[in-house]
């Protein structure tokens, strides 16, 4: 019998079968995000969630709006998750942003779309306006805002 001590592979030699693809895997995904402008976008909705006044000062200009409260009903705050779902575009200054986030009311729910500039550190509204998409039967769309200061 022969008792020669049996070495064991290293670590690498076990398991770089697996290791190899999954850090190629990785490596182009960093690539393909970074090449197709996916960072930007990502930057955009970290910002967009960050600022939350943006969002509540318009919503609460929406609420004052007659047609909104007839078609939506009472209409809740603006969710997290709602950002996040959102479309939003900020200058490559970050002085002006257009977004679009859906509002949720007790009557139904809709998309609310705001264009504004950055003044003095407040929100501007150029514009802000409602869509309405389903059920079909009350697909509209109309302005609720257009041009005056924030005073939030």
């Amino acid at each position: 019998m022969n008792n020669d001590l049996l070495q064991q592979k290293s670590w690498w030699n076990r398991n770089w079968k697996w290791v190899l693809p999954i850090f190629g895997i990785i490596f182009i995904s960093i690539a393909v995000f970074f090449s197709s402008n996916m960072d930007g976008v990502a930057a955009d909705l970290a910002q967009a969630y960050a600022d939350t006044e943006l969002y509540n000062n318009a919503l609460v200009k929406v609420k004052t709006d007659q047609k909104a409260k007839v078609l939506l009903g009472d209409i809740e705050p603006i969710d997290k998750m709602a950002i996040l779902e959102g479309h939003v575009e900020y200058s490559s200054d970050n002085k002006s942003v257009y977004s679009s986030v859906r509002i949720v009311g007790t009557k139904g729910k809709a998309n609310m779309d705001i264009s504004a500039d950055r003044i003095n550190n407040k929100w501007k509204y150029n514009e802000i306006s409602i869509r309405i998409k389903n059920p079909p039967e009350k697909k509209q769309e109309w302005k609720i805002y257009t041009g005056e200061e924030n005073g939030g």
